[in-house]
């Protein structure tokens, strides 16, 4: 099972989804749906502006659990 934490790292860097979906060229909705994990995939490109804006790494926004 694949965990987003985008809350996490939004937090972290102190910005709003607002913010996030403005720096990033995505929807509301779809980040909505990230943020709250209800998405089955996500674009390599999409993760690597969302590092991009957010400073982190991938492992950052998602992790693996069993």
């Amino acid at each position: 099972m694949i965990i987003v934490r985008l809350d996490v790292m939004l937090a972290k860097r102190k910005m709003s989804v607002t913010e996030l979906t403005e720096r990033v060229g995505l929807t509301m909705a779809n980040v909505s749906l990230l943020k709250n994990g209800k998405v089955k995939a996500i674009k390599f490109s999409t993760l690597e502006k969302i590092c991009e804006v957010l400073d982190c790494q991938p492992g950052d926004i998602l992790e693996y659990t069993k």
